[in-house]
């Protein structure tokens, strides 16, 4: 199983969670991509659901599929989130804000009544750390925050560069017109230790750990699909 078809394994495996009429959460990546796209046949087929997406790019992917939309301020609880990761482990704590969507997908996520991760294999680690930990940040005293930052994450145990997100040779900019700082911790020792330190930095808006969200994770891989639960 190749990893692009370990991720529409795990896609498939998290459509048959969605009943009729429910309120879900869209997620934003290659792996959520695939789910979206089964999520539209099965609309295309006559399932009535309604849907927040967690970006501009999933939204214009779900509006393609003729998925009905809403946002957050209509229906403030959802029944289910399906989300892609960039780490997980055996705790379903999570790093995500690789494809820079962690702000909105972490309020989505925390207004559903459940979280799926779908994934490949890979993405499950023993400790987090070795993908670079995203922040989100405000664009106003940036190289502050990150010596900020940068601090924070020694008090919790963690040594590494920070840089600010460049795509494509440019400063790149989130949905809600925000920067990124990749924190390369490397090893976090202590998870929620360093979550709730950055959360206390003026100029952070959030970081990509997601710890107690999730309380399942689908994971496609060579000997077919693990199922993880919390």
């Amino acid at each position: 199983m190749t990893p692009d078809e370990a991720k529409e394994a795990a896609a498939r495996e998290a459509l048959q969670h969605v009943s009729e009429g429910m309120k879900i959460g869209l997620g934003t990546g290659s792996t959520a991509e695939k789910f979206v796209a089964g999520l539209g046949e099965m609309v295309a087929d006559g399932l009535n659901v309604v849907c927040v997406p967690t970006s501009e790019a999933t939204r214009e992917q779900a509006e393609s599929l003729n998925i009905p939309l809403t946002r957050l301020d209509e229906e403030p609880v959802l029944d289910l989130t399906v989300d892609g990761a960039d780490e997980l482990d055996a705790n379903l704590t999570l790093i995500k804000g690789g494809g820079g969507a962690l702000l909105r997908e972490k309020i989505v996520a925390s207004s559903s009544k459940q979280m799926i991760v779908i994934a490949d294999h890979t993405k499950k680690v023993e400790t987090l750390g070795a993908f670079s930990l995203p922040v989100e940040i405000v664009p106003f005293g940036v190289k502050a925050t990150a010596m900020k930052l940068e601090h924070a994450g020694k008090w919790a145990g963690c040594n590494g560069a920070l840089a600010l997100r460049i795509r494509d040779g440019e400063l790149f900019v989130t949905d809600n017109g925000n920067v990124i700082i990749d924190c390369a911790f490397g090893t976090i020792p202590d998870a929620q230790k360093l979550a709730s330190v950055i959360s206390t930095i003026p100029g952070v808006v959030d970081h990509g750990l997601f710890i107690g969200m999730a309380g399942m994770a689908i994971l496609g891989g060579p000997d077919g699909l693990e199922i993880i639960e919390s």
